[in-house]
């Protein structure tokens, strides 16, 4: 049953996994080039020094990827479910329901780890040629958190759209963007330092909130 569960996620989330994977990997790549570029015009002596004097990391532009990612699979994997009003059928196979949503969840997650992993991984590959290794756990670190605010943003918009009613999935994207701005609010290198821990646990309780849409669903609340 377990099997038959993924594979059905897997069938409806493959081809834009594919897109999601050419997109981040390819804002990541664009990143590095400019960084490589911007080396190659002015020297590493000086894009260390604007690194260290700047708290530059050079990967901007790559910000909002990662949430727009996350975003985009809640949205591939859970719409159909609700336009085409099959979560009912989804939710009464013989097993609990609460079992059949944490799957759903952990599929998400487990692949937008996958893609953020080797998002991370080149952009440590690529900027090792150039740079010293404390500047580039400066990129890493910078980056870290918009990759967390990836995964919150697909458990958010998992709750969202799983919420039966209007009224509340207003407020739950409100809540959502009040949860995500804090992902945000420093875009310089190290300066979450040891919260990043708590983005993390943030991020993985954000799933226990499409529990209470799935509940209130389950309970027949409309509009």
């Amino acid at each position: 049953m377990w099997k038959a569960l993924l594979y059905k996620e897997w069938i409806k989330t493959r081809w834009y996994l594919l897109l999601a994977l050419s997109v981040t990997l390819g804002f990541a790549g664009y990143a590095l080039l400019k960084l490589h570029r911007a080396v190659a015009l002015t020297g590493a002596g000086h894009i260390w020094e604007v690194m260290v004097t700047r708290n530059a990391v050079f990967i901007d532009q790559m910000q909002y990827v990662p949430l727009l990612a996350g975003l985009a699979l809640a949205a591939v994997q859970y719409l159909p479910e609700v336009h085409r009003k099959c979560l009912k059928l989804t939710l009464h196979l013989p097993v609990p329901a609460l079992a059949t949503l944490g799957v759903m969840l952990a599929f998400g997650v487990a692949v937008l780890a996958v893609l953020f992993g080797l998002g991370i991984v080149l952009l440590a590959a690529g900027a090792r040629p150039l740079l010293a290794p404390e500047l580039v756990g400066n990129i890493l670190h910078a980056a870290l958190p918009w990759y967390l605010a990836g995964v919150a943003g697909y458990l958010l918009g998992a709750w969202t759209i799983l919420e039966p009613t209007w009224k509340r999935r207003i407020l739950c994207l409100l809540m959502s963007v009040l949860l995500l701005r804090l992902f945000f609010l420093a875009p310089v290198s190290r300066a979450y330092g040891g919260f990043l821990a708590v983005l993390a646990l943030l991020s993985l309780c954000a799933a226990s909130l499409s529990w209470l849409s799935v509940v209130r669903f389950m309970a027949g609340r409309q509009d």
